[in-house]
């Protein structure tokens, strides 16, 4: 009984947002029509879907190049994030040290640094990279620190006295309870990565989502624009969704705790 009332909930909570976006699109679409919006301004939804469907094999060129970059930059952050996060929670001087040049490195505006890098290493992946790694390191590294942290003392403790040492008490307990901060890190990172990836595109780029989009607003072709925002949409839920359901797998315990 509780489980057909649980698919119910979910059912409904799914089917709100998606009735609340078909109003919202059809009130776009007559609005654009009866009031004769130049489509260059403002397109209708119906012409941003033609849009998708003729420029298909172009966006998926570039929404495949963007992916790549969100991809090696997430996983550069995830590996030294997590990393630095075992040192910081470790040793009191790295702690002391890394911790506020951290805080200070997100003070940079990435307008201002996104240029010099691709000044710096060129048009090609390696400044899309660097600027994903930027954009998503700190939150996976604060989240991870804020997860060994906050395990259960009593816990630890009971380890020491049966004569565990720091490497066993990292594996066997604060690693596996700071696995859900890591993965809220995360997930914070891939809607921050692709963001990141295509503003970097948008400096400078061969390909990609961001070059895409600015091609096509010098180009006047607003609907091509949404067209590019539509799918940069798509890719930002899909990761997030993909994140979910790794940690569902991984640490099934508290999915079922929160759910």
């Amino acid at each position: 009984m509780k489980e057909v009332k649980s698919k119910h909930k979910s059912t409904s909570e799914l089917l709100l947002p998606i009735l609340f976006i078909i109003l919202m699109l059809l009130v776009w679409e007559v609005y654009v029509r009866a009031a004769g919006v130049d489509q260059t301004v403002l397109p209708s939804p119906s012409r941003i879907v033609a849009a998708l469907w003729y420029a298909r094999s172009d966006l998926l060129n570039n929404t495949l190049y963007t992916l790549l970059e969100t991809a090696i930059g997430l996983t550069i952050s995830i590996i030294v994030g997590s990393f630095l996060a075992i040192l910081i929670d470790i040793s009191k001087l790295v702690d002391r040290t890394l911790y506020p040049v951290l805080v200070v490195s997100q003070t940079i505006p990435m307008v201002a640094l996104a240029p010099l890098l691709v000044l710096w290493f060129g048009f090609g992946l390696a400044p899309k990279v660097i600027v994903v790694v930027l954009v998503t390191f700190f939150p996976i590294v604060v989240a991870m620190v804020d997860g060994l942290r906050s395990t259960d003392r009593e816990l630890i403790k009971l380890l020491k006295t049966m004569g565990a040492n720091r490497l066993q008490t990292l594996t066997k307990v604060q690693l596996p309870a700071s696995l859900p901060y890591l993965f809220s890190g995360i997930k914070v990172g891939v809607t921050y990565g692709v963001i990141g990836a295509i503003f970097g595109e948008y400096v400078g780029a061969y390909q990609g989502l961001g070059i895409l989009i600015q091609t096509a607003k010098n180009s006047f072709r607003t609907d091509l624009v949404f067209a590019a925002i539509c799918v940069t949409a798509l890719l930002s839920i899909g990761l997030f969704w993909l994140t979910n359901l790794v940690e569902r797998k991984l640490i099934p315990w508290h999915a079922k705790a929160t759910s």
